[in-house]
Formats: C-alpha cells, sequence, structure tokens
C-alpha cells in the first residue's frame, strides 16, 4: 500500500492555505499547478502566454481577486504587492538552490508577507477586508469607520480654518491614516495565527531559532507601526484644531509619514538634508502614480458606459486605452511602493540605531 508524505514546514503550510482558498489543484500529472516544478526550489518558471505570474500559484491568486471584482485601483495595487511577493520567492529559490537559508528564516518571512496580502486584499475568505477606492470628499464620512476620525473631519470642515484644496489635503491623511491603522491590524493578526501554530506543532523540529527569529522581526516592525500610527494621529489631532502651516515641507501623507519619523531617526544634519531632498523627488513620483489611478478609474467608467452603449470599434479604442492606462498604473506603483521600502529601511535603521 502506498504511503502518503505528510507535508510540513511554512511551505506545506502555504500550499494547504492555497489550496483550501483556491480550490484542488488538477488531477496527478505533470505541471499541475501547485507540483514541485512549478512551487519548489529550482531553475526559475517561465511566465507562459497570458499569465500575468511566472509562479502558478500567484496567477491563481489574480485570477480569484478579479472574480472579487476590486476597484481597477485596488487591483493595480495588488499586482504590484504580487509582483514583489514574486520578485522576493524566485530570490529566495535561487538561493535555495545554492544551499542558503538552511534554517528557512527567508522561507518563514516569504510565507508569512504571502499570508498578509491574503488578509489585505480579502483573499484569505474574511469579509473586512478594504476593497474600495475613492479619494472624492462628499459623502464618506462613514468610510472613516474610526469615531475619532470622523470627530477630527467633522471638527476640520466646520471650523473655518481649511479651503477646500486643504480640505482635499486633509481628507487623504484621514484616509491614509485609515488604511496604516487596517494594515497594523491584519500584520497583527497574521503574526497571531503564526504564534499559535508554533504552539499548537507537534513536531519540536517545526520551530526554532529561524521562525523565532521572524517572529521577532514581526514583533519589531508591530512596534514601528504602532508609533508611526500614534504620531500620525497626533498630528493630525493638530492639524485639525490649527489649520496647515503656511510653510508645510510636504503634500503626500506617506512622504509625511516618512519625513516625522526621519526628524526621530539617527541622522546627521547632512543626512537630514539629503533625505528631504529624496523625499521630495518620492513625492513627486507619488504625484504622478495618483494621476495615472484617477486616469484608471475615469477610463474604467467610461469602458463600462461604450460596452452597454457603444459600438465595437468605439469599444476596441476604449479598450486599447485603458489596457495601456492599466499597465502604466502597475508600472509606476511598483516603483513606489519599491522606492516607499526602500526609504522605510533606511529610517528603521536609524531608529534602531536610537533605542540601542
Amino acid at each position: 500500500m502506498a504511503t502518503r508524505k505528510v507535508v510540513s514546514g511554512p511551505r506545506g503550510l502555504l500550499l494547504v492555505l492555497l489550496v483550501l482558498l483556491l480550490g484542488p489543484a488538477p488531477a496527478a500529472g505533470h505541471g499541475g499547478k501547485y507540483s514541485r516544478e512549478k512551487n519548489e526550489p529550482g531553475p526559475p518558471p517561465r511566465r507562459e502566454p497570458g499569465d500575468e505570474f511566472r509562479m502558478e500559484k500567484l496567477n491563481q491568486l489574480w485570477e480569484k481577486a478579479k472574480r472579487l471584482q476590486l476597484s481597477p485601483v485596488k487591483l493595480s495595487e495588488l499586482h504590484v504587492d504580487l509582483k514583489m511577493q514574486e520578485r522576493d520567492e524566485l530570490s529566495w529559490k535561487k538561493m535555495k538552490a545554492e544551499g542558503l537559508d538552511e534554517d528557512g528564516e527567508k522561507e518563514a518571512k516569504l510565507v508569512h508577507s504571502l499570508s498578509v496580502i491574503l488578509a489585505k486584499y480579502g483573499l484569505d475568505g474574511k469579509k473586512d477586508a478594504q476593497v474600495g477606492s475613492s479619494n472624492s470628499v462628499s459623502g464618506d464620512e462613514d468610510r472613516l469607520e474610526d469615531p475619532r476620525l470622523e470627530k477630527l473631519w467633522h471638527k476640520a470642515k466646520t471650523s473655518g480654518k481649511f479651503s477646500s484644496e486643504e480640505l482635499e489635503k486633509l481628507w487623504r491623511e484621514l484616509k491614509h491614516h485609515k488604511e496604516k491603522v487596517h494594515e497594523y491590524n491584519v500584520l497583527m493578526e497574521t503574526v497571531s495565527r503564526t504564534e499559535e501554530t508554533h504552539e499548537n506543532v507537534i513536531s519540536p523540529s517545526e520551530t526554532g531559532p529561524a521562525k523565532e527569529a521572524v517572529l521577532h522581526s514581526k514583533h519589531a516592525e508591530l512596534k514601528d507601526r504602532l508609533r508611526a500610527i500614534n504620531q500620525g494621529f497626533d498630528r493630525l489631532r493638530r492639524v485639525s484644531h490649527r489649520g496647515y502651516e503656511a510653510d508645510s515641507e510636504f503634500e503626500e501623507p506617506r512622504v509625511i509619514d516618512l519625513w516625522d519619523m526621519a526628524k526621530s531617526a539617527n541622522f546627521t544634519e547632512k543626512e537630514l538634508e539629503s533625505f528631504r531632498e529624496e523625499l521630495k523627488h518620492f513625492e513627486a513620483k507619488i504625484e504622478k502614480h495618483n494621476h495615472y489611478q484617477k486616469e484608471l478609474e475615469i477610463s474604467h467608467e467610461k469602458l463600462k458606459h461604450v460596452e452597454n452603449f457603444g459600438d465595437r470599434e468605439h469599444l476596441t479604442r476604449k479598450k486599447e486605452k485603458y489596457a495601456l492606462l492599466e499597465e502604466k498604473t502597475k508600472e509606476l506603483g511598483y516603483k513606489v511602493k519599491k522606492h516607499l521600502q526602500d526609504l522605510s529601511s533606511r529610517i528603521s535603521r536609524g531608529l534602531q540605531h536610537n533605542e540601542l
């Protein structure tokens, strides 16, 4: 009688999770969705014609996300996150093939980062993911979903201290703060699930220094995020009471956060000035990406209208324009996310140096 091999470790956990979420793999044979050739260490897989990603499990997640009917902007953000996940996983496969990552620390981080993506975009089967996307100010109070933020927004709107442009800027900052809290909660939940898994493992070999190191790094990340959330809320409270200062350094919420944290890091005056200049370039990159996101939403609405009422030639032109905008938005989104990671890592190193 044939014996059944039990899949264990973080890779086994990830494969089981994906099978449960996406459905069973095809019958036995070569090239199944979760075959060893496509998802195990070895030469990087080729991207098949029509596939968004080289890794089949990410293609499956992408198809599932499209069935959930996420907004065009949210879908492009997911695409960026999956691209970065794929980049890191392919890098890990190369490491593994060379005999590196023997303790499994890098692999455990990859499992955790994918579980965060699943939770963030509602691909983990839960209902509370943020799948909408709107920069509109009117009629959106209920979308803040936080009484403290709604109170700040109401106070600012009725104070008479803000122009319409400043109210729009404040709204973007409040929405950004809400997203930061959501991402913190997602990270905290996935860390808690990882800890529960470690507590319930049967074999002691399933836990070890590598897994503990990953948990330690995630707890440090949670600490950094909570500190940024508290600092951000304090700043929003001051702004909502006093209005914006005339010499405001930056406009974009993510850049404002980075600048506030940079001023608390262990940077010399020269390093801080250099960082300020880099943030200006980063803000310009974000503004360009935001522009394309808005254009993508407009193009999507026009495409839906033409699908219902337009002729075939008009529809073809609109689809071509939408595809170009979609590709450009994804490309810029990837650049913004990569740049944000690099800047955040530099600040994190400076903050950790302060604590030593």
